[in-house]
């Protein structure tokens, strides 16, 4: 069973935290010296109101050392059973993961967390728009998520279709051409630079224009994003080799 599954059907103890910390803070430590990931120490989550909640830096690792066992090929999270009943109660997860929509990048399988972990809002080309501002805000307003991380990925058919746009002035059908207009600011500022590879600059630039407007949006995230409570990380996940690379 997942470690994080039975810690959330028993309750944490803050002595148990600390020994989970340093199991996870190994494989947290091992990513961050490849220049994989980020953080220093990792902390898993508790289900107690009472109890404080993980620190910015102890939900970072957490995450780091996550994507590390995801990279390797260890899944520990792969029993959705075991806290089925706690989570019917209630939730309170440790971050945020602003995703693609993209079937291939799954955040709960690409940071090894169990169900109730990780409260994801998904579209593809993983902007924000005023839908998803209002799912983060509930998030971070009633859940108290400390943490929210942007994850782009390679090999994005949305930023593709967007440079693409951009480039050649290409027609898209459908509803693509709202949906890609999201996406033409951080576009545009990629491509200024005339990098070698436009859609993979394309992709980290979004994921920086991004992180940088949810803190300067109007909004409850941007006040708590002011206010230190919330902290804002943002990678680009390889669907080679499964490992996120850190952007900003």
């Amino acid at each position: 069973m997942c470690q994080d599954c039975q810690d959330l059907s028993a309750g944490l103890s803050r002595r148990h935290l600390l020994r989970h910390a340093a199991t996870s803070a190994a494989l947290g430590s091992a990513a961050l010296a490849s220049g994989v990931l980020f953080g220093s120490s990792a902390a898993t989550a508790t289900t107690a109101a009472s109890t404080p909640g993980p620190s910015h830096a102890e939900v970072v690792a957490d995450l780091a050392a996550g994507n590390a066992r995801h990279a390797k090929g260890i899944q520990t999270c792969t029993d959705f059973i075991a806290n089925r009943a706690a989570l019917s109660k209630g939730q309170r997860p440790i971050a945020i993961v602003v995703a693609c929509s993209d079937s291939r990048v799954a955040p709960e399988y690409v940071f090894d967390q169990a169900p109730g972990r990780v409260f994801v809002v998904r579209v593809a080309g993983n902007f924000v728009d005023e839908d998803g501002l209002a799912s983060m805000e509930y998030a971070v307003g009633h859940l108290g998520v400390p943490v929210i991380m942007v994850l782009g990925h390679s090999s994005c058919g949305a930023l593709t279709a967007a440079v693409e746009v951009e480039k050649s002035q290409a027609k898209l059908p459908g509803h693509l051409p709202a949906l890609v207009a999201n996406l033409a600011a951080p576009v545009r500022a990629a491509l200024a630079s005339k990098p070698a590879d436009p859609v993979a600059a394309a992709i980290r630039e979004n994921v920086a224009y991004t992180m940088k407007k949810l803190g300067t949006e109007h909004s409850e995230v941007a006040t708590a994003i002011a206010e230190g409570k919330v902290k804002v990380v943002g990678g680009v996940y390889d669907l080679a080799t499964g490992l996120v690379a850190p952007v900003g």
